[in-house]
């Protein structure tokens, strides 16, 4: 039994069985299906829109979940996010959330009077950090002032003359006895000029009245009275030195106690000052460190006291760096001021550098050249004054700075942020300080894309487990009546935003259509609206441009126009180079073993469809099915997978009942860069299929679609561009109203065509064929039923039986026998290919 409308001769193993002409897509079947009512365009145009991401609610929920649990490690990656203006929604649901949450207080550097190495971190109430920073300046301009007026006052002179005098008595005292000593032995005690003390021996209890009487008088001396003498002098001179250390000792026990007495006078205008700060900050580690300030005052007295009289005369020198951290001690370095926030802080880092994100130590150099640094030289980064609230930065521009995702790790991991100076190369580290770390509690929203996701997923431990909630944006979504509502109040908030002309509903439903062409789907459009955004700006443009007061769909096809011309000069280069002959593309008749491919190139920013010729021969053999660009490594490897399909499908279909002995060669001619994708697979099935058969194909129809190893024709991506690309290039050659392309039947809700396209389909001038299966597919190429194996004058019979004859010449004929020659067309021999089909009508 026959189909209706097959045509079988009278000698069926001599004749063709046709097929009807096939069912093409009517230009009803591409129109939108989404109801784009005027008026309710407009109507939405003229409101306030939602500021909420469109269709993102999934992903905005997840966000939600990761800030409202309060445990370690509830960071999340967002997916998808990469414009500034499609932030603001995510940064909007953190500042709602950081509202109503308690604003977190100050981090501040001191200085660590023990290990002036290692800074303290101190935690302080909102707003502290810039009031401890004030108080301590007042503090030493306070003790600048007056402390020198304390040591003016006269108590303090009339106490300190005391002390003098007290010790003068003590040393004169000690003196005295040492004469006395010396005078019972004898001697007398004279200072000489150079203020060396002198033991000379008296003459008859007196002094000598020159030293030739002394010298007479000790000539006139036994040897024993000399000697007793020189004991007794030597005797004094002991004596006279420990009477010099006491009187050191004397000096400095009056040294201390004069210090005591400053110190104490000192102690009286400090103290209270100092427990005035600790009494009005109440902060056990301000008190501790106040303390410490005291103690340090009051032990470097000696700082603060007046210049000397010279230096007031010459005036004041200009501060260098010894002058500048003169009173650095006591300075409060302020690493995060919550003194203006409200809630808890949401910090975006635009550059996430190291220094940026995590701060870093600066240096300083003198005219000598000499480099230092102190705990005042210590910046914070966002990390830091995120502090109990929200960081967020693209995580694909920090990962690729240096240090940045380590350190991130270990803070993340510890709770602790470490501040110091990033040193790619440690050997010149010249920092010297080591702060204290400073506990943080922060969310880290981070942004990238999907691969850098799973890569870090996939090859980083640590990653799932410091980012518990992943945020992913669908990048498109259902296409319905509020979708368009959404767009349309998108287009009229910017066009009010940045004084645009107003847009009209032809305008707004054209750009309505560019988010569903975007998206691939006539049922789905663009999620992600910046595109919108940029062709409601261009659009409004040509509107100026042309004095219109209005945005008309002539403008937004004019933009889409424009914006293609300033892009196409290689598909056009192509187009020309096919037109005349350069590039060979047969669009006219029919042919064996070859057919029409379709490509999609991607320029930078614009992509087209390209037709090649694909080829391909059969010949004796076992080599099976060589792909001649794997052969000559110009495939990848999804292409290589199509070759690999299209084999199975040829053993599944025709190797059941015998051997598939063939050497088969499938090339895409004059393609001079690599190719990829499986989306040819069916193209070249049908190149293999007709060479195996015999049997011509149209040349006036391109193919694209993959397959499986069934037969089945699967979707493949660019659809659009293919079909437009194949039909400028028959455009550029001639229509002839019988071209068209065959596309999956999966993807007839993926066209989305422009006008021109649009307009020659409904003009029947081109034609689109849905196809499902490979079956269906040769049979529209050829005009013959595809048929069965067993069943003659159809495509499966006759490559069946050539792969028959070859496999029988194969066993008859030993390998190393086997000559390569032309294969001998099957029995019966192919006829004349069928005269091209009719369009239908």
């Amino acid at each position: 039994m026959t189909d209706k409308g097959d045509l079988i001769a009278t000698d069926a193993s001599a004749a063709l069985i046709h097929v009807p002409p096939p069912t093409e897509l009517a230009a009803s079947e591409l129109k939108v299906n989404v109801s784009l009512d005027a008026a309710a365009l407009e109507r939405a145009a003229a409101s306030d829109g939602d500021g909420e991401l469109f269709g993102q609610s999934r992903a905005l929920d997840a966000i939600r979940l990761a800030i409202g649990i309060d445990a370690p490690g509830y960071n999340v990656f967002v997916s998808g996010l990469r414009s500034r203006p499609e932030r603001e929604s995510v940064l909007r649901i953190l500042s709602e959330k950081a509202a109503t949450m308690p604003t977190p207080g100050d981090w501040v550097y001191v200085n660590n009077f023990r290990n002036s190495e290692s800074p303290v971190a101190i935690y302080l109430r909102p707003g502290q950090g810039v009031e401890l920073r004030a108080k301590m300046t007042e503090l030493v301009a306070l003790v600048l002032d007056q402390l020198p007026k304390a040591f003016r006052r006269e108590d303090f002179d009339q106490e300190r003359a005391a002390l003098r005098d007290k010790y003068n008595k003590r040393a004169q005292e000690l003196f005295g006895n040492l004469e006395t000593r010396a005078r019972e032995r004898g001697f007398a005690v004279q200072s000489a000029p150079t203020g060396q003390v002198i033991f000379i021996p008296l003459i008859d209890g007196k002094m000598p009245e020159s030293p030739d009487a002394l010298n007479k008088a000790m000539a006139a001396k036994t040897d024993a009275e000399r000697e007793q003498l020189a004991k007794a002098q030597g005797e004094l001179q002991d004596e006279l030195g420990t009477l010099t250390l006491r009187q050191q000792e004397m000096m400095r026990e009056l040294i201390d106690d004069i210090r005591a007495i400053e110190r104490a006078f000192a102690a009286r205008m400090i103290t209270p000052s100092v427990e005035d700060l600790k009494h009005h900050f109440n902060n056990p580690a301000v008190d501790k460190y106040l303390d410490e300030v005291a103690e340090h005052m009051l032990g470097n007295l000696d700082r603060f006291r007046e210049p000397p009289p010279a230096e007031q005369a010459q005036g004041q020198r200009p501060p260098g760096i010894e002058d500048g951290a003169r009173w650095f001690d006591y300075q409060v370095n302020v690493m995060v001021d919550n003194s203006a926030t409200r809630g808890a802080p949401v910090v975006l880092e635009d550059a996430p550098t190291y220094r940026n994100l995590f701060g870093t130590i600066e240096r300083w150099i003198d005219p000598l050249g000499r480099s230092g640094t102190n705990f005042t030289r210590i910046i914070g980064g966002s990390f830091l004054k995120s502090h109990g609230g929200f960081l967020v930065f693209d995580l694909e521009d920090a990962v690729v700075e240096p240090g940045v995702w380590k350190t991130l790790k270990r803070s993340l991991k510890s709770g602790r942020m470490t501040l110091e100076t990033f040193e790619p190369l440690p050997f010149f580290s010249m920092s010297g300080l080591k702060p204290e770390p400073i506990e943080i509690k922060n969310k880290v929203v981070t942004l990238g894309g999907a691969y850098l996701y799973n890569m870090l997923y996939f090859y980083d431990p640590d990653f799932a487990e410091l980012f518990k909630v992943k945020a992913e944006m669908r990048p498109s979504v259902a296409a319905d009546g509020a979708a368009a509502a959404h767009y349309a109040a998108r287009v009229g908030a910017l066009a009010r935003k940045e004084n645009l002309p107003p847009f009209d509903a032809g305008a707004l439903a054209k750009i309505v259509e560019f988010g569903m062409r975007m998206a691939g789907d006539r049922s789905r459009v663009l999620a992600m609206l910046e595109p919108i955004d940029d062709l409601a700006r261009e659009s409004a443009y040509f509107a100026r441009s042309e004095a219109a007061q209005r945005v008309t769909a002539a403008q937004v096809e004019r933009a889409l126009g424009e914006r293609m011309l300033r892009l196409n000069f290689i598909e056009e280069e192509i187009r020309r180079l096919i037109a005349e002959g350069t590039l060979i593309v047969n669009i006219r008749g029919a042919s064996v073993g070859q057919i029409n491919g379709l490509a999609v190139l991607d320029v930078g920013g614009y992509s087209f469809g390209r037709p090649s010729r694909v080829t391909a021969t059969v010949a004796l053999g076992q080599a099976g099915v060589i792909n001649i660009e794997r052969e000559a490594r110009m495939s990848g490897s999804t292409h290589d997978k199509g070759i690999m399909i299209l084999s199975g499908f040829l053993r599944a279909r025709f190797g059941q009942t015998h051997p598939i002995a063939m050497s088969a060669s499938i090339c895409f001619e004059q393609s001079y860069s690599g190719i990829d994708g499986d989306s040819a697979s069916s193209t070249e099935l049908y190149a293999l299929m007709s060479a195996l058969s015999g049997v011509p194909i149209r040349q006036d129809l391109a193919v694209t679609g993959s397959v499986d190893q069934y037969g089945t024709v699967q979707a493949i991506g660019g659809v659009n561009q293919k079909v437009e690309g194949f039909y400028r290039v028959c455009k550029a050659i001639g229509l002839t109203g019988t071209q068209g392309v065959m596309v999956p039947r999966t993807n007839v809700s993926n066209l989305m065509l422009d006008p021109e396209t649009t307009g020659a389909i409904e003009r029947g001038q081109f034609h689109i064929y849905p196809i499902d299966t490979i079956d269906r597919g040769i049979e529209t190429l050829t005009g013959v039923r595809a048929g069965t194996i067993d069943q003659p004058g159809t495509i499966n019979y006759l490559v069946d039986q050539r792969l028959k004859t070859m496999a029988n010449i194969l066993r008859d004929r030993p390998l190393g026998e086997t000559r390569v020659v032309q294969e001998p067309a099957p029995n019966p021999p192919a006829p004349k290919p069928p005269a091209p089909l009719e369009p239908p009508r």
